[in-house]
Protein backbone atom coordinates (compact mmCIF):
# COMPACT_ATOMS: atom_id res chain seq x y z
CA UNK A 1 0.00 0.00 0.00
CA UNK A 2 1.05 3.54 -0.81
CA UNK A 3 0.37 6.86 0.82
CA UNK A 4 1.12 10.21 -1.38
CA UNK A 5 1.27 13.64 0.10
CA UNK A 6 2.48 16.44 -2.38
CA UNK A 7 2.41 20.10 -3.00
CA UNK A 8 -1.15 21.60 -2.97
CA UNK A 9 -2.13 22.04 -6.78
CA UNK A 10 -5.79 22.24 -7.47
CA UNK A 11 -7.52 21.50 -11.16
CA UNK A 12 -10.67 22.43 -12.67
CA UNK A 13 -13.22 21.03 -14.83
CA UNK A 14 -12.64 23.48 -17.97
CA UNK A 15 -15.30 22.07 -20.19
CA UNK A 16 -18.36 25.02 -20.76
CA UNK A 17 -21.27 23.98 -19.08
CA UNK A 18 -24.18 22.94 -21.42
CA UNK A 19 -27.51 21.73 -21.69
CA UNK A 20 -28.64 19.03 -19.35
CA UNK A 21 -31.65 17.54 -18.84
CA UNK A 22 -32.70 16.26 -15.23
CA UNK A 23 -33.13 12.81 -14.63
CA UNK A 24 -36.54 13.09 -12.38
CA UNK A 25 -37.79 15.60 -15.38
CA UNK A 26 -37.18 12.43 -17.72
CA UNK A 27 -39.45 10.17 -16.19
CA UNK A 28 -42.02 12.67 -15.34
CA UNK A 29 -41.83 13.54 -18.91
CA UNK A 30 -42.11 9.20 -19.70
CA UNK A 31 -45.10 8.90 -17.18
CA UNK A 32 -47.06 12.08 -18.68
CA UNK A 33 -47.09 10.80 -21.91
CA UNK A 34 -47.93 7.31 -20.58
CA UNK A 35 -50.72 8.84 -18.78
CA UNK A 36 -51.47 11.21 -22.51
CA UNK A 37 -51.83 7.46 -23.85
CA UNK A 38 -54.02 6.25 -21.85
CA UNK A 39 -56.24 9.33 -22.15
CA UNK A 40 -56.20 8.43 -26.30
CA UNK A 41 -57.46 5.28 -25.49
CA UNK A 42 -60.05 6.97 -23.43
CA UNK A 43 -61.16 9.07 -25.91
CA UNK A 44 -62.01 6.55 -28.66
CA UNK A 45 -63.70 4.44 -26.13
CA UNK A 46 -66.87 5.25 -25.51
CA UNK A 47 -67.89 2.05 -24.06
CA UNK A 48 -67.25 -1.63 -23.13
CA UNK A 49 -69.22 -4.28 -22.87
CA UNK A 50 -69.06 -8.35 -22.55
CA UNK A 51 -66.33 -10.72 -22.44
CA UNK A 52 -65.09 -9.70 -25.80
CA UNK A 53 -65.27 -5.89 -25.43
CA UNK A 54 -62.59 -6.10 -22.30
CA UNK A 55 -60.57 -8.58 -23.95
CA UNK A 56 -60.33 -6.15 -26.91
CA UNK A 57 -60.53 -3.03 -25.73
CA UNK A 58 -57.72 -4.99 -23.03
CA UNK A 59 -56.17 -5.47 -26.12
CA UNK A 60 -56.25 -1.71 -27.52
CA UNK A 61 -54.67 -0.40 -24.54
CA UNK A 62 -52.08 -2.46 -24.26
CA UNK A 63 -50.87 -2.28 -27.97
CA UNK A 64 -51.04 1.71 -27.61
CA UNK A 65 -48.87 1.83 -24.49
CA UNK A 66 -46.93 -0.73 -26.03
CA UNK A 67 -46.23 1.43 -28.90
CA UNK A 68 -45.31 4.28 -26.86
CA UNK A 69 -42.86 2.51 -24.78
CA UNK A 70 -41.13 1.32 -28.42
CA UNK A 71 -40.24 5.09 -28.94
CA UNK A 72 -39.55 5.73 -25.65
CA UNK A 73 -37.02 2.78 -25.56
CA UNK A 74 -35.68 4.26 -28.90
CA UNK A 75 -35.32 7.83 -27.28
CA UNK A 76 -33.19 6.77 -24.76
CA UNK A 77 -30.92 5.37 -26.59
CA UNK A 78 -30.76 7.71 -29.65
CA UNK A 79 -27.69 9.62 -27.62
CA UNK A 80 -28.98 12.90 -26.95
CA UNK A 81 -26.01 14.83 -25.73
CA UNK A 82 -28.78 16.29 -23.02
CA UNK A 83 -29.78 13.10 -21.39
CA UNK A 84 -26.03 11.31 -21.75
CA UNK A 85 -24.97 14.04 -19.75
CA UNK A 86 -27.81 14.75 -17.43
CA UNK A 87 -28.72 11.35 -16.62
CA UNK A 88 -25.88 9.36 -17.59
CA UNK A 89 -24.86 6.56 -19.98
CA UNK A 90 -25.07 3.66 -17.37
CA UNK A 91 -28.55 4.85 -16.26
CA UNK A 92 -29.83 5.56 -19.38
CA UNK A 93 -29.42 1.70 -20.56
CA UNK A 94 -30.51 0.26 -16.89
CA UNK A 95 -34.12 2.33 -18.30
CA UNK A 96 -33.85 0.90 -21.40
CA UNK A 97 -32.99 -2.80 -20.02
CA UNK A 98 -36.02 -1.74 -17.30
CA UNK A 99 -38.68 -0.95 -19.88
CA UNK A 100 -37.98 -3.59 -22.52
CA UNK A 101 -39.11 -6.01 -20.10
CA UNK A 102 -42.20 -4.04 -19.74
CA UNK A 103 -42.77 -3.24 -22.81
CA UNK A 104 -42.25 -7.12 -23.90
CA UNK A 105 -44.83 -8.12 -20.98
CA UNK A 106 -47.51 -5.13 -23.13
CA UNK A 107 -46.64 -6.47 -26.56
CA UNK A 108 -47.57 -10.49 -25.15
CA UNK A 109 -50.58 -9.18 -23.25
CA UNK A 110 -51.70 -7.19 -26.66
CA UNK A 111 -51.34 -10.01 -28.78
CA UNK A 112 -53.04 -12.52 -26.14
CA UNK A 113 -56.01 -10.40 -25.38
CA UNK A 114 -56.69 -8.99 -29.21
CA UNK A 115 -56.93 -12.16 -30.34
CA UNK A 116 -58.72 -13.48 -27.49
CA UNK A 117 -61.32 -10.93 -27.73
CA UNK A 118 -62.32 -11.37 -31.35
CA UNK A 119 -62.52 -14.91 -31.22
CA UNK A 120 -64.77 -14.60 -28.40
CA UNK A 121 -67.04 -12.25 -30.81
CA UNK A 122 -66.39 -14.41 -33.67
CA UNK A 123 -67.49 -17.55 -31.63
CA UNK A 124 -64.13 -18.97 -32.93
CA UNK A 125 -60.97 -20.99 -32.10
CA UNK A 126 -58.22 -18.92 -30.67
CA UNK A 127 -55.70 -20.38 -33.20
CA UNK A 128 -58.05 -19.63 -36.27
CA UNK A 129 -58.47 -16.65 -35.39
CA UNK A 130 -54.93 -15.76 -34.83
CA UNK A 131 -54.18 -16.74 -38.75
CA UNK A 132 -57.05 -15.37 -39.90
CA UNK A 133 -56.55 -12.03 -38.01
CA UNK A 134 -52.63 -12.37 -39.93
CA UNK A 135 -54.01 -13.50 -43.11
CA UNK A 136 -56.74 -11.23 -43.81
CA UNK A 137 -56.36 -7.65 -41.47
CA UNK A 138 -54.05 -4.85 -42.87
CA UNK A 139 -50.68 -4.64 -41.77
CA UNK A 140 -51.04 -7.77 -38.88
CA UNK A 141 -48.57 -10.15 -40.86
CA UNK A 142 -46.08 -7.32 -40.94
CA UNK A 143 -47.21 -6.64 -36.64
CA UNK A 144 -47.03 -9.91 -36.45
CA UNK A 145 -43.13 -10.37 -37.67
CA UNK A 146 -41.90 -7.36 -35.45
CA UNK A 147 -43.37 -9.48 -32.63
CA UNK A 148 -40.91 -12.35 -33.34
CA UNK A 149 -38.59 -9.67 -33.85
CA UNK A 150 -38.87 -7.95 -30.32
CA UNK A 151 -39.28 -11.50 -28.77
CA UNK A 152 -35.47 -12.32 -30.50
CA UNK A 153 -34.14 -9.40 -29.08
CA UNK A 154 -35.75 -10.02 -25.73
CA UNK A 155 -33.79 -13.34 -25.65
CA UNK A 156 -30.47 -12.73 -26.84
CA UNK A 157 -30.89 -9.25 -23.69
CA UNK A 158 -31.11 -11.96 -20.96
CA UNK A 159 -28.41 -11.92 -18.80
CA UNK A 160 -27.56 -15.54 -19.74
CA UNK A 161 -27.68 -14.76 -23.64
CA UNK A 162 -25.55 -11.35 -23.31
CA UNK A 163 -23.02 -13.16 -21.44
CA UNK A 164 -21.96 -16.13 -24.23
CA UNK A 165 -21.94 -13.67 -27.18
CA UNK A 166 -19.36 -11.06 -28.49
CA UNK A 167 -20.18 -7.33 -27.58
CA UNK A 168 -20.36 -6.49 -31.53
CA UNK A 169 -23.37 -9.23 -32.19
CA UNK A 170 -25.24 -8.39 -29.47
CA UNK A 171 -24.81 -4.77 -30.64
CA UNK A 172 -25.95 -5.44 -33.81
CA UNK A 173 -28.66 -7.62 -33.22
CA UNK A 174 -30.17 -4.70 -31.52
CA UNK A 175 -30.57 -3.02 -34.95
CA UNK A 176 -33.88 -5.41 -35.79
CA UNK A 177 -35.50 -3.16 -33.36
CA UNK A 178 -35.84 -0.23 -35.58
CA UNK A 179 -37.12 -2.33 -38.43
CA UNK A 180 -39.56 -3.95 -35.83
CA UNK A 181 -40.72 -0.31 -34.76
CA UNK A 182 -41.32 -0.02 -38.16
CA UNK A 183 -43.04 -2.61 -38.80
CA UNK A 184 -45.35 -2.14 -35.81
CA UNK A 185 -45.89 1.50 -36.62
CA UNK A 186 -47.97 0.66 -39.98
CA UNK A 187 -49.49 -1.67 -38.42
CA UNK A 188 -51.01 0.45 -35.44
CA UNK A 189 -51.68 3.63 -37.89
CA UNK A 190 -53.87 0.92 -40.11
CA UNK A 191 -55.45 -1.21 -37.76
CA UNK A 192 -55.69 1.02 -34.43
CA UNK A 193 -59.22 1.91 -33.97
CA UNK A 194 -58.39 5.07 -31.49
CA UNK A 195 -56.60 6.14 -34.96
CA UNK A 196 -59.35 5.35 -37.77
CA UNK A 197 -60.88 8.81 -38.25
CA UNK A 198 -59.13 10.64 -35.66
CA UNK A 199 -56.64 13.24 -37.26
CA UNK A 200 -55.10 14.30 -34.23
CA UNK A 201 -54.31 11.42 -32.72
CA UNK A 202 -52.73 10.52 -36.09
CA UNK A 203 -50.66 13.39 -36.34
CA UNK A 204 -49.53 12.85 -32.21
CA UNK A 205 -48.19 9.77 -33.31
CA UNK A 206 -46.72 10.85 -36.44
CA UNK A 207 -44.93 13.46 -34.36
CA UNK A 208 -43.96 10.68 -31.66
CA UNK A 209 -42.06 8.39 -34.14
CA UNK A 210 -40.98 11.06 -36.91
CA UNK A 211 -39.09 12.96 -33.29
CA UNK A 212 -37.84 9.61 -32.33
CA UNK A 213 -36.49 8.68 -35.69
CA UNK A 214 -35.06 12.57 -36.43
CA UNK A 215 -32.96 11.72 -33.12
CA UNK A 216 -31.89 8.40 -33.90
CA UNK A 217 -30.52 9.67 -37.57
CA UNK A 218 -28.90 13.19 -36.44
CA UNK A 219 -27.03 11.70 -33.54
CA UNK A 220 -26.22 8.03 -34.08
CA UNK A 221 -25.63 8.11 -37.80
CA UNK A 222 -25.02 11.59 -38.94
CA UNK A 223 -23.78 12.84 -35.75
CA UNK A 224 -20.19 10.27 -35.80
CA UNK A 225 -19.66 11.55 -39.54
CA UNK A 226 -19.91 15.44 -37.93
CA UNK A 227 -16.94 15.10 -35.81
CA UNK A 228 -15.46 13.14 -38.42
CA UNK A 229 -15.65 15.49 -40.75
CA UNK A 230 -14.26 19.04 -38.12
CA UNK A 231 -11.48 17.26 -36.21
CA UNK A 232 -9.57 14.28 -38.77
CA UNK A 233 -9.20 12.00 -36.01
CA UNK A 234 -6.11 9.58 -36.28
CA UNK A 235 -4.26 7.34 -34.25
CA UNK A 236 -0.85 9.27 -33.18
CA UNK A 237 0.57 5.99 -31.66
CA UNK A 238 -0.03 3.04 -29.75
CA UNK A 239 2.03 2.24 -26.31
CA UNK A 240 2.14 -1.08 -24.24
CA UNK A 241 0.84 -0.31 -20.62
CA UNK A 242 0.82 -3.46 -19.33
CA UNK A 243 0.09 -7.23 -20.54
CA UNK A 244 -2.61 -7.22 -22.82
CA UNK A 245 -3.57 -3.11 -22.01
CA UNK A 246 -2.49 -0.86 -24.65
CA UNK A 247 -2.85 3.42 -24.23
CA UNK A 248 -4.43 4.53 -28.02
CA UNK A 249 -2.87 8.56 -28.19
CA UNK A 250 -4.89 10.17 -30.90
CA UNK A 251 -4.54 13.76 -32.60
CA UNK A 252 -6.67 15.94 -34.44
CA UNK A 253 -7.80 18.85 -35.50
CA UNK A 254 -9.69 21.82 -32.96
CA UNK A 255 -9.86 18.91 -30.07
CA UNK A 256 -10.90 21.56 -27.90
CA UNK A 257 -14.42 21.94 -29.24
CA UNK A 258 -14.89 18.77 -28.70
CA UNK A 259 -16.21 19.61 -25.48
CA UNK A 260 -15.25 16.26 -23.70
CA UNK A 261 -15.05 16.36 -20.36
CA UNK A 262 -12.83 14.08 -18.07
CA UNK A 263 -14.63 10.67 -17.02
CA UNK A 264 -16.26 11.11 -20.19
CA UNK A 265 -16.17 8.30 -23.36
CA UNK A 266 -16.92 7.77 -26.67
CA UNK A 267 -17.40 4.78 -28.71
CA UNK A 268 -14.96 4.58 -31.21
CA UNK A 269 -14.45 3.26 -34.94
CA UNK A 270 -11.09 2.60 -36.10
CA UNK A 271 -10.94 2.81 -39.85
CA UNK A 272 -9.29 -0.63 -40.59
CA UNK A 273 -9.83 -3.61 -42.89
CA UNK A 274 -11.06 -5.87 -39.67
CA UNK A 275 -12.55 -3.18 -37.74
CA UNK A 276 -14.38 -0.74 -39.25
CA UNK A 277 -17.80 -1.74 -38.84
CA UNK A 278 -17.34 -1.98 -34.87
CA UNK A 279 -17.72 1.01 -32.52
CA UNK A 280 -16.59 -0.10 -29.19
CA UNK A 281 -16.77 2.54 -26.02
CA UNK A 282 -13.61 3.47 -23.98
CA UNK A 283 -13.46 6.26 -21.58
CA UNK A 284 -11.21 8.71 -21.79
CA UNK A 285 -7.80 7.52 -19.81
CA UNK A 286 -5.87 11.34 -19.55
CA UNK A 287 -7.55 14.93 -19.29
CA UNK A 288 -8.36 15.84 -22.53
CA UNK A 289 -6.99 18.79 -23.96
CA UNK A 290 -6.41 20.67 -27.78
CA UNK A 291 -3.41 18.57 -28.87
CA UNK A 292 -4.71 14.93 -28.11
CA UNK A 293 -6.89 12.34 -26.69
CA UNK A 294 -5.83 8.94 -25.22
CA UNK A 295 -8.38 5.52 -24.53
CA UNK A 296 -6.50 2.76 -22.57
CA UNK A 297 -7.59 -0.55 -23.37
CA UNK A 298 -7.58 -4.44 -21.79
CA UNK A 299 -7.74 -7.08 -24.01
CA UNK A 300 -10.80 -8.70 -23.32
CA UNK A 301 -12.09 -9.78 -26.81
CA UNK A 302 -11.28 -9.90 -30.76
CA UNK A 303 -11.95 -5.98 -31.20
CA UNK A 304 -10.32 -4.99 -28.33
CA UNK A 305 -7.21 -7.08 -28.45
CA UNK A 306 -6.91 -5.80 -32.10
CA UNK A 307 -6.32 -2.49 -30.93
CA UNK A 308 -2.80 -3.03 -30.47
CA UNK A 309 -1.72 -3.42 -33.48
CA UNK A 310 -3.19 -0.14 -35.10
CA UNK A 311 -0.51 2.10 -37.31
CA UNK A 312 0.21 5.50 -36.26
CA UNK A 313 -1.95 7.73 -39.25
CA UNK A 314 -5.10 5.11 -39.03
CA UNK A 315 -8.33 7.23 -39.14
CA UNK A 316 -10.85 7.08 -36.67
CA UNK A 317 -14.67 8.01 -35.99
CA UNK A 318 -15.15 8.69 -32.60
CA UNK A 319 -19.18 9.11 -31.69
CA UNK A 320 -19.43 11.08 -28.43
CA UNK A 321 -18.46 12.73 -25.82
CA UNK A 322 -21.29 10.48 -23.59
CA UNK A 323 -21.72 9.87 -19.72
CA UNK A 324 -22.49 12.18 -16.92
CA UNK A 325 -19.63 10.48 -14.76
CA UNK A 326 -17.76 13.43 -14.40
CA UNK A 327 -16.82 16.34 -11.53
CA UNK A 328 -20.10 17.99 -12.27
CA UNK A 329 -21.87 15.22 -10.21
CA UNK A 330 -19.83 16.47 -6.51
CA UNK A 331 -21.28 18.57 -4.32
CA UNK A 332 -18.59 18.38 -1.67
CA UNK A 333 -15.19 19.71 -1.83
CA UNK A 334 -13.80 16.68 -0.69
CA UNK A 335 -14.04 13.39 -3.16
CA UNK A 336 -12.80 9.24 -2.89
CA UNK A 337 -12.44 7.46 -6.16
CA UNK A 338 -12.45 3.97 -5.92
CA UNK A 339 -10.80 1.77 -8.98
CA UNK A 340 -10.42 -1.73 -9.62
CA UNK A 341 -8.59 -2.84 -12.80
CA UNK A 342 -8.66 -0.94 -15.93
CA UNK A 343 -11.50 1.08 -14.35
CA UNK A 344 -9.24 3.73 -13.38
CA UNK A 345 -9.36 5.08 -16.74
CA UNK A 346 -12.05 7.86 -16.22
CA UNK A 347 -11.07 8.09 -12.55
CA UNK A 348 -7.19 8.92 -13.42
CA UNK A 349 -8.41 11.65 -15.15
CA UNK A 350 -11.00 12.45 -12.39
CA UNK A 351 -7.67 12.25 -10.20
CA UNK A 352 -6.12 14.98 -12.01
CA UNK A 353 -9.14 17.42 -12.84
CA UNK A 354 -11.75 17.51 -9.72
CA UNK A 355 -10.98 19.95 -7.09
CA UNK A 356 -10.93 19.97 -3.71
CA UNK A 357 -9.29 17.30 -1.58
CA UNK A 358 -9.22 13.76 -2.93
CA UNK A 359 -8.09 10.26 -2.08
CA UNK A 360 -8.02 7.78 -4.49
CA UNK A 361 -8.58 3.77 -3.43
CA UNK A 362 -6.75 1.87 -6.66
CA UNK A 363 -7.35 -2.18 -6.49
CA UNK A 364 -5.35 -4.90 -8.93
CA UNK A 365 -4.75 -8.25 -9.19
CA UNK A 366 -1.12 -8.19 -9.98
CA UNK A 367 1.42 -5.34 -9.96
CA UNK A 368 1.82 -5.39 -13.36
CA UNK A 369 -2.12 -4.56 -13.98
CA UNK A 370 -1.68 -1.17 -11.74
CA UNK A 371 -1.97 0.86 -14.80
CA UNK A 372 -0.75 4.41 -14.53
CA UNK A 373 0.98 4.30 -11.22
CA UNK A 374 4.03 6.92 -12.02
CA UNK A 375 1.38 9.19 -13.84
CA UNK A 376 -0.73 8.51 -10.11
CA UNK A 377 1.95 9.08 -8.32
CA UNK A 378 3.31 12.49 -10.33
CA UNK A 379 -0.30 13.95 -9.97
CA UNK A 380 -0.19 13.04 -6.33
CA UNK A 381 2.67 14.84 -5.66
CA UNK A 382 2.08 17.86 -7.59
CA UNK A 383 -1.30 18.52 -6.10
CA UNK A 384 -1.37 18.64 -2.26
CA UNK A 385 -4.69 17.46 -1.46
CA UNK A 386 -4.33 14.21 -2.71
CA UNK A 387 -3.93 10.85 -1.67
CA UNK A 388 -2.99 7.37 -3.42
CA UNK A 389 -3.63 3.97 -2.04
CA UNK A 390 -3.24 1.28 -4.36
CA UNK A 391 -3.65 -2.59 -3.22
CA UNK A 392 -2.39 -5.77 -5.07
CA UNK A 393 -3.83 -9.33 -5.06
CA UNK A 394 -7.23 -10.66 -4.90
CA UNK A 395 -6.97 -12.15 -1.37
CA UNK A 396 -5.08 -8.59 -0.19
CA UNK A 397 -6.52 -6.88 2.46
CA UNK A 398 -9.88 -5.28 1.49
CA UNK A 399 -9.66 -1.39 0.87
CA UNK A 400 -13.84 -1.41 1.44
CA UNK A 401 -13.35 -2.57 4.68
CA UNK A 402 -13.44 0.36 6.98
CA UNK A 403 -13.27 2.66 5.13
CA UNK A 404 -14.78 5.25 7.84
CA UNK A 405 -11.35 4.69 9.91
CA UNK A 406 -9.45 5.75 6.79
CA UNK A 407 -11.45 8.77 6.02
CA UNK A 408 -13.46 9.94 9.72
CA UNK A 409 -15.23 12.10 7.72
CA UNK A 410 -16.44 9.59 4.33
CA UNK A 411 -20.21 11.03 4.98
CA UNK A 412 -18.86 14.42 3.44
CA UNK A 413 -17.83 12.71 0.58
CA UNK A 414 -18.98 12.38 -2.74
CA UNK A 415 -17.97 8.75 -4.11
CA UNK A 416 -17.03 7.86 -8.14
CA UNK A 417 -16.86 4.05 -8.44
CA UNK A 418 -15.57 2.03 -11.34
CA UNK A 419 -14.68 -1.03 -11.69
CA UNK A 420 -15.74 -4.71 -12.49
CA UNK A 421 -19.62 -5.61 -11.25
CA UNK A 422 -18.78 -7.27 -8.24
CA UNK A 423 -15.63 -5.37 -7.07
CA UNK A 424 -18.74 -1.91 -7.63
CA UNK A 425 -21.29 -3.97 -5.84
CA UNK A 426 -18.94 -4.64 -2.66
CA UNK A 427 -17.50 -0.95 -2.88
CA UNK A 428 -21.16 0.54 -3.11
CA UNK A 429 -22.07 -1.55 -0.09
CA UNK A 430 -19.54 -0.53 2.06
CA UNK A 431 -19.90 3.27 1.20
CA UNK A 432 -23.79 2.96 2.39
CA UNK A 433 -23.05 0.70 5.22
CA UNK A 434 -20.66 4.02 6.26
CA UNK A 435 -23.82 5.93 6.00
CA UNK A 436 -22.74 7.88 2.65
CA UNK A 437 -25.72 8.84 1.30
CA UNK A 438 -26.71 7.34 -2.20
CA UNK A 439 -26.98 10.92 -4.32
CA UNK A 440 -23.26 11.00 -3.58
CA UNK A 441 -22.56 7.42 -4.64
CA UNK A 442 -21.40 7.56 -8.46
CA UNK A 443 -20.46 4.98 -10.43
CA UNK A 444 -19.61 3.47 -14.01
CA UNK A 445 -20.32 -0.05 -15.31
CA UNK A 446 -18.54 -1.83 -18.35
CA UNK A 447 -21.48 -4.26 -18.61
CA UNK A 448 -23.51 -4.27 -21.64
Amino acid sequence: MTTLHAPARRAAVTAPPRHRVRPELLLWAVVAGALAVIGLWWRGTPSVSGLDGWLTESGRVTGLLAGYGMAVLLGLMARVPALERGVGSDRLARWHAMGGRYVIGLVVAHVLTIIWGYAVADQSGVVDEAVTMALSFPDVLKATVAFFLLLGVALVSARAARRRMRYETWFYLHFYTYLAAWLAFGHQLATGAQFTGDRVAQVAWYVLYLGVAALLVWYRFLGPVRVWARHRLRVAHVTADAPGVVSIHLTGRRLARLGAEPGQFFRWRFLTRELWWSANPYSLSAAPDRDGLRITVKALGDHSAALARLRPGTRVIAEGPYGGFTGRLGRSPKSVLIAGGVGITPLRTLFETLPGQLTLLYRARTPEELLFRDELEEIARVRGDARLYCSVGSRSPDLFTGLDRLLPDLREHDAYVCGPPEMTRSAIQALRSAGVPAHRIHHESFEF
